[in-house]
């Protein structure tokens, strides 16, 4: 090590020549100092840092679970993540397009390629990866009704006295629990209604689910017929259990609305059940997507079981429902599956790079 003192005996010129090689080893420690410093500070700095995102979801309660985990994720990736809007599904698409929102965590496609496609399909959407597989919807009836009847096929309800069992209010049509106007199965059932021959047995009622479906349950508990709609992962299949309580109907053959018209909707078990087996994609803003290459890498690897999804919805069903409650829910589930979950930031931290 130098010391200052030692210039003073040694020559005027080879004290200058020493003093400015000092200063030169000075300066390039300092320098190397510092750039270490600045790349400790960048590999702590998180690729969300400054910016803010605003997620978006339906007004299905039961969609908030699976929203907040995408959430969480964000903000483990350091993004500041807005409390989630409630909006329609087609406000939703038309939203993310136009940039107002960032993402969706409950594409259901292709139940909703209509709205996506609508609202500007790829060229304003970015979607990779499928986050909820093996979401399956039909309709259902009692299994009294369904052995006693021997009723296995909802065009068995074009049989005026069959439809008659499940009639509510007198009008002797048949009153099945369908599905709320926006949300997309409307279209699907509304054709099948035409398609099959049943306008004139069937009455479709609609309007609010959660209400509309907590009546049929109520009337299965005191012992009545019931026909109804109604999709996986979903609370009602841990109350109605498929099987046990219920049985889904298979329908005449596979018919489908607009551009899905040729689609066999035949399930990998040899039944038809009239609709489409979904997947549940993370849809974001594209451009978004494209300048945050961290969230379309978490979009992209993120998966969550159907049986997690229903679970939860069962604990909503049963009281814990309130956002504190389903905040717990998430936490819980990301605790039990910290090492997944850890494994998607680490992936999304080094596509960042």
């Amino acid at each position: 090590m130098y010391s200052y003192k030692n210039l003073t005996t040694i020559k005027p010129y080879t004290r200058r020549a020493k003093i400015k090689h000092i200063h030169r080893t000075i300066l390039t420690t300092v320098i190397a100092v510092s750039a270490t410093l600045s790349s400790a500070a960048w590999a702590d700095k998180l690729p969300g840092e400054g910016i803010t995102v605003q997620p978006i979801q339906s007004t299905i309660a039961e969609e908030t679970f699976q929203t907040l985990i995408v959430n969480k994720a964000m903000q483990a990736l350091g993004y500041t993540v807005k409390g989630t809007k409630e909006v329609s599904y087609n406000v939703a698409y038309t939203s993310i397009a136009a940039g107002d929102a960032t993402y969706l965590a409950d594409n259901w496609n292709p139940s909703h390629k209509a709205k996506y496609e609508a609202a500007g399909g790829d060229e304003k959407f970015y979607h990779k990866g499928e986050y909820v597989t093996n979401a399956g919807q039909g309709y259902l009836i009692d299994k009294k009704t369904a052995d006693k009847y021997n009723i296995t096929n909802i065009a068995q309800l074009k049989d005026p006295e069959i439809a008659k069992l499940f009639d509510v209010n007198g009008d002797g049509t048949a009153d099945l629990t369908g599905c709320t106007p926006g949300w997309g199965c409307e279209a699907v059932i509304e054709h099948q209604l035409d398609t099959f021959g049943l306008r004139e047995t069937v009455t479709h009622n609609q309007g609010n689910y959660a209400a509309i479906i907590a009546d049929t349950i109520t009337r299965y508990n005191k012992g009545d017929s019931i026909v109804y709609y109604t999709w996986v992962p979903y609370w009602v299949s841990g109350v109605l259990v498929p099987g046990k309580d219920v049985v889904w109907l298979e329908v005449p053959f596979s018919s489908l609305p607009g551009e899905r018209k040729n689609v066999d909707t035949t399930q990998s078990n040899g039944k038809d059940y009239g609709f489409q087996m979904n997947t549940m994609r993370i849809v974001a803003n594209k451009k978004f997507a494209d300048a945050n290459p961290a969230a379309a890498k978490l979009f992209s690897l993120m998966k969550l079981s159907v049986n997690d999804i229903s679970a939860e919805n069962g604990m909503m069903a049963t009281g814990a429902n309130t956002p504190k409650d389903i905040n717990a829910h998430a936490d819980g589930w990301i605790k039990a599956h910290q090492k997944q979950f850890d494994t998607w930031i680490e992936a999304a931290k080094k596509a960042a790079m």
